[in-house]
This record gives structure tokens, sequence and C-alpha cells, in this order.
């Protein structure tokens, strides 16, 4: 890390900024080595406090000891998910007057491999949230969309969204993947759009609802086109070398172990100029949805989305608010691979 602090001149506090405390704190924070591990882990993603003990093996008291250094240094934050908290990298704002530090620490670490425990720790906590969401998918298939309505409606944002995927502009040729269809009507509705359509969904249950779903329609929709169904994750269909004009995601994040993995993914998936359509809650505190609908994450801030966006290289682009009646608010995001 030396090699990118020695260009800043940290001489005196005003080269940078702040105050000789405040650089106190931020340095006494970087002088650990678990702490570093920690902010390695916080790279991209949230963890709540009993995932990191269980990482790098350590106990709850010392840990939280770790954590509070860190945020008093500016250097993690917190989110709220419900009853539980979870730590993330602190975004590095421009008026922060230790910035050039901090980008300096930050950028000096994730260059860093990351050790082969701590990798194995971070699969095995992904592996435990997507059997969480497996096992809720499979025990509560039959009333999902009942459930699911209960926050989000889809006809409550429907017409905004065609309003999205209109204005697009594809071409009938365009080949479309929709993640997670479930019984959603959107599958159906993108079948009068498109002539390549693929459904992904890693739980067969379900994948077998929309598809079902699905006959039920064309029953009134002869000139749809056929859909081709695939059982597994979007590394399932990186591994068959597929790749799309159009990824949509419709009230599916929030159920994904890792959505940062899941935006590295997609910027693979897309073809030069393809779009993610990502339609999801913004970040809420309605904890009852976990045991209600399996969310493993209480909706995702705009910041979040940016910077996983950013990361896998994807361009930002038009996003939509939509407030509802009972407090949850849609947010409908376009990201595009550029050429």
């Amino acid at each position: 890390m030396s090699a990118h602090l020695q260009s800043i001149d940290i001489s005196t506090p005003q080269a940078i900024g702040g105050s000789t405390d405040e650089l106190a704190r931020v340095f006494k924070a970087l002088a650990d080595p678990l702490r570093l591990d920690i902010l390695r882990l916080l790279r991209a993603e949230s963890f709540g406090v009993l995932e990191l003990c269980r990482i790098v093996d350590v106990r709850q008291s010392a840990l939280s000891h770790h954590l509070k250094i860190l945020a008093q240094a500016g250097l993690v934050s917190t989110r709220r998910e419900g009853n539980s908290i979870f730590y993330r990298r602190a975004l590095l704002l421009s008026d922060d007057p230790l910035l050039a530090i901090k980008q300096s620490a930050f950028s000096a670490l994730d260059q860093l491999p990351l050790r082969a425990e701590l990798a194995s720790g971070i699969q095995q906590i992904h592996d435990e949230r997507s059997e969480q969401s497996l096992l809720f998918f499979e025990r509560h298939a039959e009333r999902f969309l009942e459930k699911q309505e209960l926050v989000a409606e889809y006809v409550h944002y429907r017409d905004t969204l065609q309003d999205l995927l209109d204005g697009l502009k594809l071409p009938a040729q365009a080949r479309v993947l929709e993640v997670g269809p479930g019984e959603s009507p959107l599958l159906s509705e993108l079948t009068s759009r498109f002539q390549h359509l693929t459904a992904l969904d890693n739980s067969m249950e379900m994948l077998n609802r929309a598809r079902n779903a699905l006959a039920q329609r064309r029953d009134q929709a002869d000139s749809a086109q056929p859909v081709t169904f695939i059982h597994g994750d979007t590394r399932a269909t990186l591994a068959q070398g597929l790749r799309f004009d159009l990824l949509i995601y419709n009230m599916v994040l929030h159920h994904i172990p890792s959505p940062r993995e899941t935006f590295q993914d997609c910027a693979q998936l897309l073809n030069d100029n393809g779009t993610l359509l990502l339609i999801d809650l913004s970040h809420h505190d309605q904890d009852w949805v976990r045991e209600s609908c399996g969310d493993l994450w209480l909706g995702f801030t705009e910041q979040d989305l940016d910077a996983w966006a950013e990361e896998a290289g994807l361009d930002c682009g038009q996003r939509v608010y939509l407030g509802l009646r009972n407090g949850f608010q849609v947010q409908m995001r376009i990201f595009t691979r550029s050429h």
C-alpha cells in the first residue's frame, strides 16, 4: 500500500484537509491486518456481523470492536436490513477532506488477491443464502405470486415498464432473457414483442409454474413466440455460451445471494450495446417480507446499483421511481454494455 500512498503529500493536515485526529483515526484503522481483510471483503458487497465472523473466524465481540474502529474512521458504513445490520465500505464523497487517503487505501487493497480461505468463506455464505431462497420457493411456490403482490403488484407498474421497453426500440429479432419470470404476465407479454426469448430460473418448481402460466395465456395469444426454458442461474447460461441483447430482472434481484456477482455475470451475458433492465424495490425497512416473500435483501439504494454496475463495466442509463400506496417504492433502472 505504501507505493500508492507515497504520491500524496501528508506532511501537514492541510495538504489533504482534515485534522490530525481524523488522520490518526484513518491510519489506526488501516494499521491492522484483520481490518484490512474486512475492507477487502466489503469491496462491493455487504455482510452481517455474524457472516463476517464466520468468514474471518473471529469472535463477535472482537469483530465488533474492529468494525467500530473502521466506522469511526469513515471507512465502513452500516445498512439496516430489518432487524439485522449489514456492513459495507463507506461511500467516498467528494467533500471528504481525507478522500485521497481513503481512495488510495482502497485502490491498494483491491490490487491484492483475496486469500483462498476468505474466498471460500464468501462462497459458503453465498451458497447458504441461495439455499435459503430456494427452500422458500419450494415451500411456497403455490402462493408466491399472491405473496409478492402484497408488496408490488405487477399491474401497478406495468404501463411504465412497457413504456421503457418501447423506448429501447429493440427489433423483434433481439435475443431476450428474463430471469426468474415466475407466474407474472410479463413473460407472456414479451412473447408478443420478441422472437428469441429465454426464461431462466434456478428453482425447477418456479420454472414449471412459469411454463404452465405461459401455456394458459397462449390460448389468448395465438401469435406468441416460443420460449426456451433453462433451469439454473446466470452461470448456466454463461456455460452454454449464450449472449443476449436484453436481460430483464423483474422483482428478482432481492432474492439473489450476491447482487454484485449478478451484475458481473450480466456484463458477460450482454452483447455489445446490450441492455440490462432491472425492476426492483428501493431500500426499505419492512422486515416482514423476509419471511412472507423470501426476500434476502430489503431493496437497494441507487448508490449500490450504480457501484455494482460501474464495477461490471455497465453504463447507468434511465431511471424511474414509482411510489406505492403501501409504502414501498419500485425503481426501474436501465444499464447498458458499451461497445
